[in-house]
């Protein structure tokens, strides 16, 4: 049962969610190599945040650490949990609101600046 809510996610936050999304179980190597892979290479999360994140992520209960008896050494394997995957899909639901907002704004910037050059006054306008 989570602890706490964690609230909006960072981008690493979510990177690490999409990065276990219809996974089995990942180590955090693994983690980080599929966020790399997801974001195209421009996006990259080092190891002091992967691991702050995924313990942030056990104590709310949106990732579980899986037993693997074949992992070497100290290798964990974490996997999303129910929790996780509908905290990732709300995340995913914010941003798509916020880029529809931003593509608002800027469909109303430029037909605004289309339609002041249109009207405009040529005697108003400075060289």
């Amino acid at each position: 049962m989570p602890k706490k809510s964690l609230g909006t996610l960072t981008e690493s936050m979510f990177y690490v969610l999409l990065s276990l999304r219809g996974m089995s179980a990942l180590c955090g190597t693994e983690i980080a190599a599929r966020i790399a892979e997801i974001g195209g290479g421009s996006v990259e999360i080092g190891p002091a945040t992967l691991y702050t994140v995924l313990g942030k992520f056990r104590d709310a209960g949106y990732i579980e650490e899986v037993d693997d008896t074949s992992a070497v050494g100290r290798m964990r394997l974490y996997r999303l949990t129910d929790a996780g995957a509908a905290a990732c899909e709300r995340e995913y639901d914010r941003l798509r609101r916020c880029i529809s907002d931003a593509d608002a704004v800027f469909s109303s910037d430029m037909r605004y600046a289309r339609e002041a050059a249109q009207n405009s006054d040529p005697a108003l306008q400075t060289v």
